[in-house]
């Protein structure tokens, strides 16, 4: 049993509060999970070319800096890097991502590459999720919509490594409450693809067979209409983007979820007590996601589904 949750601000005078509401609605799952939590936050997009890259390593005196101006030289571009607790955000300015992380990956292999793109950052540990969202400071941060997980471990590792969401492509991350019938033979069929793995972790054989349709050329909707054929389990995915996030039940859906929408917001979680607290929630639209439907919101398309 896990919790998910997603917040997507359509009002942008709450942009502000983005961190702080996620925060609260994490909290609410707890109970489902307290192993371990994360959450993947949305920035506003940028309007120069640079790109972020969310590392984690231990060590609490790992030398960040010392690996940002290492980046710099070696691609000859311009870092910054911002340190929160064991994870850090190194912007690459000018810079290929793609790169940064080839380099990371040489270089510094002690280093786990928890997210990369223009405007997502990724934060995930061991621990109950009020002490997670603590260290990194999550209720600080602003954006435009989140997504966020705590961890009740059915299979695979209690780590920081194996905590949600998982990221296999710039700026896509997936939360998962459920677990996949044979995550062994999709995985197997994806490294024959070329898709590595960093855990044994059945969410990230999702998040990657997500990231290698769209690498195909597959739309969001493409790629989650497809999974429906070849993911088999029980599952519900909260799958975030840079405009917005998705939802999508397996055919049975009976994993638990609920979605809410006001004027201001459009939020999801695994129980209805993590919408609660958000303002407004008193007379918002709620429903029960069907099975095999596909919800997105986003900055350009508010919503299909």
């Amino acid at each position: 049993m896990c919790g998910i949750v997603g917040l997507f601000i359509k009002n942008p005078e709450l942009s502000s509060k983005l961190g702080d509401h996620l925060t609260t609605m994490l909290i609410g799952m707890t109970e489902r999970g307290p192993d371990s939590a994360g959450i993947a936050i949305y920035h506003h997009d940028r309007d120069d070319d640079a790109a972020k890259l969310t590392l984690f390593h231990p060590d609490m005196d790992y030398a960040w800096r010392q690996l940002g101006g290492g980046i710099a030289e070696a691609l000859e571009v311009e870092t910054d890097v911002d340190i929160k607790n064991n994870h850090a955000v190194v912007t690459v300015f000018g810079g290929d991502e793609a790169a940064a992380r080839a380099w990371i990956k040489e270089t510094h292999p002690e280093v786990r590459v928890m997210g990369y793109g223009r405007t997502m950052e990724v934060y995930k540990d061991m621990g109950k999720p009020a002490d997670v969202a603590d260290k990194f400071g999550v209720r600080a941060m602003t954006g435009t919509h989140g997504i966020g997980h705590t961890r009740m471990a059915t299979e695979s590792l209690v780590t920081t490594e194996h905590s949600h969401p998982f990221t296999a492509a710039s700026d896509i991350c997936l939360v998962h409450n459920g677990s996949l019938a044979s995550p062994n033979r999709m995985r197997e069929w994806l490294e024959q693809r070329g898709m590595e793995f960093e855990t044994d972790n059945d969410t990230e054989v999702a998040a990657r067979y997500f990231a290698y349709r769209m690498s195909e050329g597959a739309t969001l909707n493409e790629a989650l209409e497809a999974g429906l054929k070849d993911l088999d389990g029980f599952y519900t995915f909260c799958l975030g983007t840079r405009g917005g996030f998705a939802v999508l039940r397996d055919p049975i859906a009976c994993k638990h979820a609920v979605l809410a929408e006001t004027d201001d917001w459009v939020a999801m979680a695994s129980e209805f007590r993590s919408i609660a607290p958000l303002p407004g929630s008193d007379t918002a639209t709620i429903w029960e996601p069907k099975p095999q439907t596909i919800y997105t919101w986003g900055v350009d398309a508010q919503a299909t589904h």
